[in-house]
C-alpha cells in the first residue's frame, strides 16, 4: 500500500468516498485549504486501481491543475463490506497512527435497494470506519470522526425536527433513509468518540456554475417538464422541499470538521427558513422553459396519471416514484446549532430561487448529464 515511509505519521485527513458527488467536493476543499496529506480509502482492486479512480477524479475537480495535488493523496483499495475494511493488520495501524481527522460520506445512496443490502453498506461501513476511529483514538491521534448522514433521518415526521433530534417514532419512505438513521445510532453508541454528524438535504449542483455529478431527486421533475412529458407535478404545493447547493455542503462540512468546538453536535446542512416549495419551483421552471404552468398535484393523485400515460410517460414514471416523498414532506429541519457556526464564517445558504436557472443552464447544456462537463472545465467557464 502507499501509505509507507517519512508519510507514517503525521495530521493526515482520511476520506471516503471521494468518488462521489459530496465526497469528491470535501476532497477539493481540503486540498485547496489546507496543506494536509489526504487518506482516500477507495474500492478498487489493488492500489493502482485506486490510484487511477482517485487520478480521475481530481482531473475532474481541477483539469491539468489536478497533477500538483496529486502527491498529497495517498489513495488505498478498501472495501466496506469486507472484515477490517479488507486491510491488513500492519496497514490499519498505519491508517490508525496518521489519520487525526475521519470523514466517512462513502455510503449507497440508492432509495431501492432491499433493506439488508443498504444496512450491509451503509450500516455495516460505518461500523468498519467505527472501529478504524478508534483505533486511531488509541493511539492518541484522533482528534474527529465526521459521519456524512442526511437530513431525512427524519422519515416521514411532521412538524420540527431538530438537530439533536434522531428517533422521534418515525417510519421512513426507503432503506436509504433506515440504513442512514441506524448508523447514526451506531456513532451515538460509541462511547468516547470526538464524533460530529453532518445531515444534508436534498443536494444539487454548484450555486455558482451550476455543475453537478448527480442528476436525481430534484432534477427528476425538472427534467420531465422540460421534455414535455407531464403537465402536473407530484407535490403538496405547500410542503416544503429543503434544497441545497453542494458547494453549501462541502464548504460546511470542511469549516465544521476543522471546528475544535463542534464535536459532539450533529449539524443539518439543510435550507432550514430557506427552504422552498415546489409551487415555487414549477413557477421558476416555467419561465425558464416557456411553458404553461404545470399542475401541482398530491403524489397520489400525480401517481394516477399512469392510466393514461403513454409508454415514456409510464417509463418516467417507474423510474421517479422514489422521489415523490421528497416532495410532500411534513417535516421542517431547525439548523439553528449550523447557523450558530457556519453564519459567523461567512459559510451562508443560499434559496433556491437565486441559482436554480444556472443549474438549469447546465443540465440543459450537458442534456441532464448525458454530455458531461469536468467541474473544473464548469468552474473556470
Amino acid at each position: 500500500m502507499v501509505v509507507r515511509g517519512r508519510h507514517e505519521s503525521g495530521n493526515a485527513v482520511l476520506l471516503t468516498g471521494v468518488t462521489g458527488f459530496v465526497g469528491m467536493e470535501v476532497l477539493a476543499r481540503y486540498l485547496e485549504r489546507s496543506d494536509r496529506r489526504i487518506i482516500t480509502l477507495v474500492r478498487a482492486a489493488d492500489d493502482r486501481t485506486a490510484r487511477a479512480r482517485v487520478d480521475a477524479v481530481l482531473n475532474n475537480l481541477f483539469g491539468v491543475r489536478g497533477r500538483r495535488y496529486s502527491k498529497r493523496v495517498d489513495a488505498v483499495a478498501a472495501d466496506l463490506l469486507a472484515p477490517s475494511l479488507g486491510l491488513s493488520s500492519a496497514c490499519l495501524q498505519t491508517l490508525a497512527r496518521r489519520a487525526s481527522t475521519i470523514v466517512h460520506s462513502a455510503a449507497s445512496v440508492s432509495f431501492t435497494l432491499p433493506l439488508e443490502e443498504a444496512r450491509a453498506v451503509n450500516v455495516g461501513g460505518t461500523r468498519q470506519m467505527l472501529d478504524l476511529a478508534e483505533l486511531a483514538l488509541a493511539h492518541g491521534g484522533l482528534d474527529r470522526y465526521a459521519q456524512v448522514s442526511t437530513a431525512y433521518v427524519a422519515g416521514d415526521h411532521c412538524g420540527s425536527f431538530g438537530e439533536h433530534d434522531l428517533d422521534v417514532g418515525q417510519s421512513f419512505h426507503n432503506s436509504y433513509e433506515q440504513s442512514k438513521f441506524e448508523s447514526e445510532q451506531l456513532v451515538r453508541s460509541r462511547a468516547g468518540l470526538p464524533f460530529s454528524i453532518l445531515r444534508p438535504s436534498i443536494v444539487v449542483g454548484d450555486r455558482r456554475s451550476g455543475w453537478t455529478a448527480a442528476f436525481n431527486v430534484l432534477y427528476w421533475p425538472l427534467r420531465a417538464f422540460a421534455r414535455g412529458l407531464f403537465t402536473a407535478v407530484p407535490a403538496i404545493p405547500s410542503a416544503p422541499v429543503d434544497v441545497v447547493s453542494i458547494d453549501y455542503v462541502a464548504d460546511a462540512i470542511h469549516a465544521l470538521c476543522e471546528a475544535r468546538d463542534s464535536v459532539g453536535e450533529t449539524f443539518h446542512l439543510t435550507a432550514g427558513a430557506n427552504a422552498t416549495t415546489m409551487e415555487e419551483i414549477s413557477s421558476l421552471a416555467s419561465r425558464y422553459f416557456r411553458r404553461p404552468l404545470p399542475k401541482v398535484l398530491s403524489p397520489v393523485e400525480f401517481a394516477a396519471l399512469e392510466r393514461d400515460a403513454s409508454p415514456l410517460q409510464r417509463s418516467a414514471l417507474e423510474g421517479s416514484r422514489v422521489y415523490f416523498p421528497y416532495f410532500a414532506m411534513g417535516a421542517v429541519f431547525d439548523d439553528a446549532v449550523a447557523r450558530a457556526r457556519l453564519d459567523p464564517a461567512g459559510i451562508l445558504v443560499s434559496p433556491l430561487r437565486d441559482y436554480l436557472e444556472r443549474l438549469l443552464d447546465f443540465a440543459t447544456r450537458t442534456r441532464w448529464g448525458k454530455r458531461p462537463i469536468l467541474r473544473g472545465e464548469a468552474l473556470s467557464a
